[in-house]
């Protein structure tokens, strides 16, 4: 068994899904699964966030009578370098243990190679780079983004090179292929 918190990253990065919940189910399924002790954050009657410590679940609807649609989740990876034990939700810490301050990229990426899910360099939004890079698993459309070089305020001094800053998904094939068009 993969130690700590490596398990669960290789979990949501081969399966897009964080304890089995995507971006792609409800607010009630997230809360059913993670537990109802969530940060939310309505940022108008058509847009949600339920906060589970470092992991994030997005949603959105195009009136207040509309059902939720899911847009995306987020493992805001660089809050875990503060040391907050609020960071990691109790459901998480219950079934993984202790989560590590840093994930170094590399070696998460040769755990996932061993396990035949490769990650794809992609071009990072242009307003980012140098300094993050990011990766993405084709499969289960999740991308990782990570610390590509040092820059006063721009990157944080908690983190280093080859730390990844934050998981999300989905990043469709649309989206990767807009990045790529754009590069070229």
């Amino acid at each position: 068994m993969t130690p700590y918190s490596l398990a669960f990253y290789m979990e949501v990065v081969t399966t897009g899904a964080v304890l089995g919940v995507s971006h792609a189910d409800s607010p009630e399924q997230v809360a059913q699964v993670l537990g109802p002790d969530f940060a939310e954050d309505a940022f108008s009657d058509r847009s949600l966030c339920l906060g589970y410590g470092f992991a994030e679940f997005f949603w959105e609807r195009a009136s207040a009578d509309d059902p939720w649609s899911g847009h995306h989740f987020t493992l805001q990876m660089h809050r875990l370098a503060h040391r907050k034990r609020v960071d990691v939700h109790d459901v998480l810490r219950a079934r993984y243990g202790r989560f590590a301050r840093r994930l170094r990229f590399e070696k998460l990426r040769r755990l996932l190679v061993r396990r035949g899910v490769p990650l794809v360099e992609i071009p990072a939004i242009p307003a980012t780079g140098p300094y993050f890079r990011t990766f993405w698993q084709p499969d289960s459309r999740v991308a990782l983004t990570v610390i590509g070089t040092y820059g006063e305020h721009r990157t944080p001094d908690n983190l280093r090179v080859g730390d990844v800053y934050s998981v999300h998904g989905p990043l469709t094939a649309e989206e990767v292929a807009w990045r790529r068009a754009a590069q070229a």
